[in-house]
């Protein structure tokens, strides 16, 4: 394969997992399927009614990788079928989105009307205004991830089939949205009366804030506020996995030469510890910037 051509199809994989990996995370917020999901599930139990929108199908990787492998088998039927690679993955993706639409529905009404003891309501005008929001950028994640397996098939030849890939990248997508993302939904939006790094104590668990900065909070004001920074920061973080991982077997092709499959395996992990190290750099210097922890403050007294 020509260098170029490989790294064009690379950074446009990586460009579409960025995209991904923002619509994932937003898609989360939207839903409140990410992990603070729990403390929305919990909220009217402790006396916390709300207008959030509560769906939680599952957790984030199974879910997209559900809404993933959807599409791509569709994709991939239709592309069997000689019809256009670009109609087929829209095509996927649209069915994707309606199923995972048909989910956020069933499980937002069920989840809601189970907690009527708790005087949770199940608000119609939140049913109707975030569930198209939710599908949207349900489309969006599919096709992205889709773009990504399509280009690994027909450019690298890949060797796993277009669905297989949509369900591997589906669960990669759902988990960075779980680890990145929700840092910045967590504590910082849900709970902002909670000092900022000072965690959940289990005595706050359920006493989620429940008033945006104009009238009641629904789960679009958490969506507002996480596509600032952690919706992108989660698109960045999918999109280095994607790029980079790519990157190494395409600088060091494994397939050339007799230690060429050892080459990028010590690439990559030279890669992996410069980012710890850098991370630990990072944390240092923050630590250095922002003052000690509560914890070294006490212990130092």
């Amino acid at each position: 394969m020509d260098p170029l051509i490989g790294m064009g199809a690379l950074a446009l994989m990586g460009a579409a997992a960025t995209i991904a990996g923002a619509s994932e995370d937003l898609e989360s917020d939207i839903g409140s399927q990410s992990n603070p999901n729990s403390q929305v599930q919990l909220a009217p139990q402790m006396s916390y009614p709300h207008r959030i929108y509560n769906k939680a199908i599952s957790g984030e990787p199974p879910s997209n990788a559900l809404m993933c492998t959807i599409g791509g088998t569709v994709a991939y039927v239709m592309l069997n079928a000689n019809v256009s690679a670009v109609l087929a993955l829209t095509i996927g993706s649209l069915v994707a989105a309606m199923v995972h639409g048909t989910y956020a529905v069933t499980s937002y009404m069920g989840r809601c009307s189970s907690q009527k003891r708790f005087k949770q309501m199940v608000y119609l005008d939140v049913l109707r205004s975030h569930t198209p929001p939710i599908m949207g950028y349900s489309f969006i994640t599919t096709f992205t991830i889709l773009v990504v397996s399509y280009i690994m098939v027909t450019v690298f030849a890949h060797p796993f089939p277009l669905p297989l890939l949509a369900f591997i990248w589906g669960i990669t997508v759902g988990a960075i949205g779980s680890s990145t993302g929700d840092v910045h939904y967590g504590a910082e939006r849900e709970f902002q009366d909670v000092e900022f790094g000072a965690g959940l104590n289990t005595a706050n668990s359920g006493k989620i804030v429940r008033k945006a900065e104009s009238g009641l909070r629904s789960s679009m004001d958490n969506s507002w506020f996480c596509a600032k920074f952690g919706g992108p920061v989660t698109g960045i973080a999918f999109g280095m996995t994607v790029f980079l991982s790519g990157w190494i077997t395409t600088v060091f092709d494994p397939t050339k030469g007799a230690t060429a499959g050892w080459e990028s395996v010590i690439a990559g992990a030279l890669m992996i510890l410069v980012m710890i190290i850098y991370n630990r750099k990072m944390e240092v210097s923050a630590r250095k910037s922002f003052g000690p922890y509560k914890e070294d403050k006490e212990e130092a007294a």
